[in-house]
């Protein structure tokens, strides 16, 4: 008989790795923004461009047995899953992970103190994913942390305690939700058999039942926005569930117009959706090319993967400050994804990366934080940002880790520069200037990192 509660096998976690990689590049960029017009909303768009690095934290059933969110339990013929196992059983087998998620050391002031230590200023959390198990107490659905293992817990409704973990910590706060929900049988009914990861049936003979799920979104969003406190951003997920595709309408204006009721100036992420609920643009995995001159995140994972899995393959923290070098030059912010483990803990292998990641930052960040962006903004290595008052430009480098640390380094500049000083230690650096080409020179027996120069105009 098989045994729905054993750990997957090796060769189904690989299988489910390459489902990762696949369904990253999802989530396509907007080709077009749209200002807003709300006074309110605009002011906080702005303080949110000068936060620069944040947090996105998938934590749910899927972490469980350490696979990838919610993608395993979609039937598009490009997804993977064990043959042993009829597509029923495994849907069985995935939803059952409920009465086992149990995070016996669930933690959420580690979780903000190490992202406070890595220098993140705002976080968002993964309220509900495409497989819509919700990681607070909803009164729309039992399928809940709250109402399965944890149920008799004290900290039962989780949402509650890791928002107060970070505002303790003085992060700006977002919440993540799906809008698609695959276990709810509005979106995905029994009477049709294939899932895919649209709604499964024909909206325009069931309009009645679409309007259920448009109303049971709509009470979902009103329970976190209304009931834990202060919230920044509602970023949505699940682009696919738009107008223009099966007629997903989940009525948008009356989400938002709700949504600034509770949050006034809220900023609404309808992901990849342009148009006046797109407040700023998610590019996934990626960096656009070029600058662009209206709000924008890149989200990145840590990992290859957003939550927690078995035998992650991390990123180095000198990629990840490279990376955010050239988003915050493109004048992008950057929210890195991580995962908690089943226990509830954030792993001491992201905590010291983002310790040194941290550590690089309180360095440097006069460079990053609160800067805008300036032209040219780079030339080969050599990335630039400016401060608001237009008195200071700053050069950061990106050292690659296999790469010799420079003793000079130049570039072509027809701003006028006083002097040249070196964040991390302060002092100032040789410089020279031939015609329109500056050089500078860098001292001996520095840290094997990358690095930040400032630059008084």
């Amino acid at each position: 008989m098989l045994n729905w509660k054993r750990p997957l096998s090796f060769v189904f976690a690989m299988f489910l790795y390459c489902v990762a990689i696949a369904q990253g590049n999802i989530h396509e960029q907007s080709n077009e923004y749209q200002w807003p017009k709300d006074p309110q909303v605009i002011k906080k768009l702005k303080e949110w461009q000068d936060l620069k690095f944040g947090v996105l934290i998938h934590w749910g059933i899927y972490s469980v047995p350490g696979i990838v969110e919610s993608w395993s339990i979609c039937d598009e013929e490009w997804i993977t899953r064990d043959t042993t196992l009829s597509y029923q059983q495994y849907m069985d087998w995935y939803f059952s992970l409920a009465d086992e998620f149990c995070p016996k050391q669930f933690d959420p002031s580690q979780w903000a103190k190490v992202c406070q230590d890595a220098g993140m200023r705002y976080m968002i959390f993964t309220t509900k994913h495409h497989d819509g198990f919700c990681m607070y107490d909803s009164q729309e659905t039992d399928f809940s942390i709250a109402r399965h293992a944890l149920r008799n817990d004290p900290r039962r409704d989780v949402l509650q305690h890791v928002l107060k973990a970070f505002r303790d910590k003085g992060f700006s706060i977002g919440t993540y939700f799906s809008k698609p929900d695959w276990h709810s049988q509005l979106y995905w009914w029994d009477v049709y058999g294939k899932k895919g990861r649209n709604v499964n049936y024909p909206i325009s003979q069931y309009p009645k039942r679409w309007e259920q799920f448009q109303q049971f979104t709509y009470n979902q969003i009103e329970e976190i926005l209304s009931r834990y406190g202060q919230v920044d951003i509602l970023w949505l997920d699940g682009g696919w569930v738009c107008p223009e595709n099966k007629m997903q309408d989940i009525n948008m204006p009356r989400i938002a117009e709700m949504a600034r009721h509770h949050q006034p100036g809220i900023l609404v992420v309808d992901r990849t959706i342009h148009g006046p609920y797109e407040n700023y643009q998610t590019p996934e995995r990626t960096i656009p090319d070029t600058q662009l001159n209206y709000p924008w995140e890149s989200c990145i994972p840590l990992s290859n993967d957003w939550g927690y899995v078995n035998k992650p393959q991390w990123k180095s923290a000198q990629k990840v400050i490279n990376t955010l070098i050239e988003i915050v030059a493109k004048g992008g912010n950057m929210v890195l994804g991580i995962g908690p483990t089943p226990d509830g803990i954030i792993e001491s292998e992201v905590g010291s990366r983002l310790k040194e990641i941290g550590n690089w930052l309180n360095l440097n960040g006069k460079a990053i934080f609160s800067t805008v962006p300036t032209t040219p903004f780079h030339e080969g290595n050599i990335w630039f940002t400016q401060s608001k008052d237009n008195s200071r430009l700053y050069a950061l480098y990106q050292l690659t880790e296999d790469e010799p640390f420079p003793t000079k380094i130049s570039w072509q500049s027809n701003r006028l520069i006083k002097s040249a000083i070196l964040l991390s230690t302060g002092k100032k650096l040789k410089m020279k200037k031939d015609g329109n080409r500056i050089t500078i020179t860098l001292p001996k027996g520095l840290s094997h990192q990358p690095f930040a120069i400032e630059l008084k105009l």
